[in-house]
């Protein structure tokens, strides 16, 4: 009987040490165990938010590339159109500026070409009036004539 009053005790000590833990051991553990699952689930909330913050700041990032990119390709096109517009105001500038410089320079020849068609009318006259006045000067003969004008055709 010894057995039944043993095992009777052991089954009381089993409940008070159960009840014991029950109520005082198994509730701090229980609150740990919640605090932990809960900074677990926190922790995995968190990551999964970054991961969402990632892929947003990704595709931002990407989108301002892009629009970078664009903006880039667009003032690189602006500035080959404006360089292309510069280049043929330069030509035009350059083609306005040649044809004044050739009508001077035309117009000075032509100033040239009448002071040089003066200077030879006045030598041609001083010729004339010179073998005039060696026709008169001489007698007046068929020969010296022609010998005079042999003479201011070779000067002529």
């Amino acid at each position: 009987m010894n057995l039944n009053a043993t095992l009777f005790a052991q089954l009381v000590v089993f409940f008070i040490l159960a009840w014991f833990t029950m109520q005082f051991v198994w509730p701090p553990i229980v609150k740990a165990l919640d605090e932990r699952a809960k900074k677990i689930a926190d922790g995995l909330a968190a990551a999964e938010r970054g991961k969402q913050d990632l892929e947003l700041a990704t595709k931002r990032s990407t989108d301002a590339l892009r629009e970078g990119k664009e903006k880039a390709a667009e003032l690189i096109a602006n500035a080959e159109k404006r360089g292309a517009q510069l280049i043929e105001e330069a030509k035009l500038s350059a083609k306005t500026e040649a044809d004044r410089i050739v009508a001077g320079a035309k117009a000075e020849i032509e100033q040239e070409a009448v002071r040089a068609k003066e200077q030879l009318r006045e030598q041609v006259s001083a010729l004339v009036v010179k073998g005039a006045e060696q026709i008169l000067r001489r007698e007046i003969n068929a020969q010296a004539h022609s010998d005079i004008l042999a003479t201011i055709k070779q000067d002529l």
